[in-house]
């Protein structure tokens, strides 16, 4: 039995080998049996049409790779520079103090609206009050010195007036031989004296009015603290942190409270070099934040330096957030319009790489064989892949790219008659 058994293996491989790997041989050899009349005589013929069946299939085997591909026309695809970013207060400042005193305010706690000009921290006076008064009454103290400085400046040039006239007749009758030469020169030195009288006189008259602009600055300066006493919100907007305790000393650069202003809101995003001729300053712009929320604005600003160490330019797009649903320093994926390019809607699964490592598709020539040609991707979307750099229409491989190199002859099934 055993021997029996492989008697029939051996068979069925006999057979199975001459099916597969030589037909024609054995389409020869089943003929050269249809042709013998003796042999068969007396026996059934139906196997002689399925052999003839056989033998006029045609041949598939011809050498070609059996490739499907797609029949694709270029479409104008929104382009679009899809950049990672995140959300930015549009105003954020830190309120300070200017003055040193204590707080004498009750605090508002974080998260509080405020408008322009609202109290957030008051300071104990102190001696500002009197500083104030003291320069006030600097004040006029310099302005009365001024007056008496002056009458001193037309006293001393009414001296000179007479001195010049008696030095003047002292000289001419000492010219007339009436006059000594003594006489002459104590009238010269009168009116030297004279002069320097009131130079001194009208240097008095400077000093008086400097000390009333001195006086004048003190008074600002004093006024001014006074009005630094109160701390107000420089903008409307949220508390992002408490003001200064009831109590708190506070000195010169001491905070009192965060403000931030939410709306409008930023996306700042930074654009790699190569694509930074693409955007421009009003383009339409939208992004998707990470907790799903969907925004559209405007692009407001676009740098002209870049960043020395990333070498990417810094992009804002302003939007609104009336209901201040956007928060400060949420991660975003902002996509910015750009003008329209003509380009093919394909699946990924249809991009191969050649040897050279460049991203591409394999199409099929007018001659029938297959050639890679590089594409560029814009973007991805669950339709497919918007691939640019082909021509406007253009027989796409889909599927067996991987089978075939340039050059390669290939029989196509296009997708549309796979469908059918």
């Amino acid at each position: 039995m055993k021997f029996f058994s492989i008697l029939s293996a051996i068979l069925v491989c006999v057979v199975l080998y001459f099916v597969v790997l030589d037909r024609d041989r054995l389409v020869q050899f089943a003929g050269g049996f249809g042709g013998d009349d003796t042999a068969t005589e007396g026996t059934d013929q139906a196997p002689a049409p399925a052999v003839a069946e056989i033998a006029e299939a045609p041949d598939q085997n011809d050498g070609r790779v059996h490739v499907v591909a797609r029949q694709s026309v270029a479409q104008m695809a929104e382009n679009a520079v899809i950049l990672r970013g995140r959300t930015e207060a549009i105003r954020q400042v830190d309120v300070a103090a200017e003055i040193s005193g204590r707080i004498i305010s009750a605090p508002i706690r974080a998260g509080a609206v405020v408008e322009a000009g609202d109290l957030l921290c008051e300071i104990d006076a102190g001696t500002s009050q009197s500083a104030f008064d003291e320069a006030q009454a600097r004040l006029a103290e310099a302005r009365a010195r001024l007056p008496e400085s002056q009458a001193r400046v037309a006293e001393a040039e009414a001296r000179l007036s007479a001195a010049e006239i008696d030095g003047n007749a002292a000289t001419r009758l000492n010219e007339s031989g009436f006059a000594s030469e003594t006489r002459a020169a104590t009238a010269a030195a009168t009116v030297s004296a004279a002069q320097a009288a009131t130079q001194s006189a009208e240097a008095g008259v400077e000093a008086a009015a400097s000390g009333i602009q001195a006086a004048q600055a003190a008074v600002s300066r004093a006024q001014q603290d006074i009005t630094r006493l109160q701390i107000s919100a420089p903008f409307g907007g949220l508390l992002e942190s408490d003001t200064a305790e009831l109590g708190t000393l506070m000195q010169p650069g001491a905070l009192c409270a965060t403000v931030i202003q939410l709306d409008p809101m930023k996306l700042v995003g930074f654009v790699p070099e190569a694509q930074v001729d693409r955007v421009v300053v009003g383009a339409i712009a939208g992004a998707r934040l990470a907790t799903g929320a969907e925004v559209q604005g405007q692009v407001t600003f676009l740098s002209r330096s870049a960043d020395p160490q990333t070498r990417t330019f810094r992009v804002e797009i302003e939007v609104g957030n009336a209901e201040q649903a956007i928060r400060d320093g949420q991660t975003a994926d902002i996509l910015i319009s750009t003008q329209g390019i003509s380009a093919h809607l394909l699946p990924a699964s249809a991009m191969t790489l050649n040897d050279e490592g460049n991203l591409g598709v394999r199409v099929v020539d007018a001659d029938g064989t297959a050639r890679f040609m590089p594409v560029n991707m814009l973007r991805d979307t669950a339709q497919g892949v918007w691939l640019a750099g082909l021509p406007e229409q253009v027989d796409v491989i889909t599927v067996g790219q991987e089978f075939v190199t340039d050059g390669v002859p290939v029989r196509v099934t296009y997708e549309t008659e796979r469908t059918q």
